[in-house]
């Protein structure tokens, strides 16, 4: 798997579980609790994550909510509409949070999460 790219290093961190400790980064810890970060513009490689990201938390957990932190200044009309055909696909509920900025087509994502929960 790809990590995301940072213009600083990430740092790792270990969790104790109950078969032992694991080694995480921030973003993995991120989707562990649900949360779908989209910190870039929107362009098909972003797209594509987010939406793998979404029906694999739909796949582990339908009945269980998914919050998407949004800051980005928009993108691809393409690629944002693909992530918003996604997010109506899932069974789950979407949470939407902007964090920064929500712009151009990340306002629409913004604006497409679960009434209520955006």
């Amino acid at each position: 798997m790809t990590r995301p790219s940072a213009r600083y290093v990430l740092p790792e961190f270990t969790e104790r579980t109950s078969s032992g400790s694991r080694t995480m980064d921030p973003y993995s810890k991120l989707l562990e609790e649900r949360i779908v970060f989209l910190g870039t513009p929107i362009d098909d490689v972003s797209a594509n994550d987010v939406m793998a990201q979404f029906m694999h938390l739909e796949y582990q957990a339908p009945d269980r909510d998914i919050s998407l932190y949004i800051n980005s200044p928009g993108g691809s009309f393409s690629a944002m509409t693909a992530v918003y055909d996604t997010m109506q696909f899932v069974s789950c509920e979407v949470e939407t949070i902007c964090l920064g900025q929500a712009a151009s087509a990340a306002a629409v994502l913004l604006a497409a999460g679960t009434p209520g929960k955006r």
